[in-house]
């Protein structure tokens, strides 16, 4: 029984070290390699896009055996909310990171084959490391407030009155959303695995301002999980 246990939980961990893997290759790796290049980039439209289809594909292909949180603040916001165990919570949290930085790993050795600098590497920050040159205060605020959102729609869409079937896709279009609005703000984090993996890349400033891409996406899961703990409470 405890073997049986065992393998389960180490599942569930792979599954988040993978599709942690995938979110950061894939949406780390478009705005790298694919946004701006020459003629046919993607943009900030196709770099949304890809942060949302890694979600909806890892929901639909891993959400079965872990559920896909893939972000250390989706699980906290999760357990506050009243969904997840606490004993779960820090193996989680420490595997996403590891998946996270892996992907970054991976992408560092893809981006610099044809003798490019790694640039900002997607890496996120605020002040005149922000895309826009927003400064802390307007970061803060919006990472609170797109985290808080992406997971209420988490926890709504994951909720067992929800309509079935659909809450992949609805998660994976939230975060695009999240993309679409904030990357010209902070280049989007609302995931501190995402943020920390890039920043160990980058080091200097993306390590100085690394404090905010932590600390704000778990306040706004908290937030999030308190709120649709009152919202969601059934009569």
């Amino acid at each position: 029984m405890l073997e049986f246990k065992l393998i389960q939980i180490m599942k569930k961990l792979l599954a988040e070290f993978l599709g942690t893997f995938w979110l950061v290759l894939g949406g780390c790796g478009s705005a790298v390699l694919a946004a701006a290049f020459p003629e046919v980039g993607i943009g900030l439209v196709g770099v949304s896009l890809a942060f949302g289809l890694t979600v909806l594909t890892i929901v639909y292909s891993l959400g079965h055996i872990s559920g896909a949180h893939l972000n250390p603040a989706v699980s906290i916001g999760l357990w506050v909310g009243g969904r997840f165990s606490a004993k779960e919570l820090m193996p989680y949290i420490l595997v996403q990171i590891l998946g996270a930085i892996a992907a970054a790993g991976v992408l560092y050795v893809i981006a610099t084959g044809n003798g490019s600098a790694i640039g900002n590497f997607a890496a996120n920050g605020y002040g005149e490391h922000s895309p826009g040159k927003y400064n802390m205060i307007s970061a803060l605020v919006c990472e609170v407030v797109m985290t808080f959102m992406f997971l209420i729609i988490i926890l709504g869409a994951t909720d067992e009155r929800a309509p079935k079937g659909f809450a992949g896709i609805a998660i994976g279009l939230g975060l695009t959303l999240v993309h679409l609005i904030s990357i010209p703000v902070t280049n989007t984090s609302v995931n501190p695995a995402r943020s920390i993996s890039q920043a160990l890349f980058v080091g200097g400033w993306a390590i100085e301002q690394l404090w905010m891409f932590i600390a704000a996406p778990i306040v706004g899961a908290i937030l999030a999980g308190v709120v649709y703990k009152v919202l969601g409470k059934k009569d």
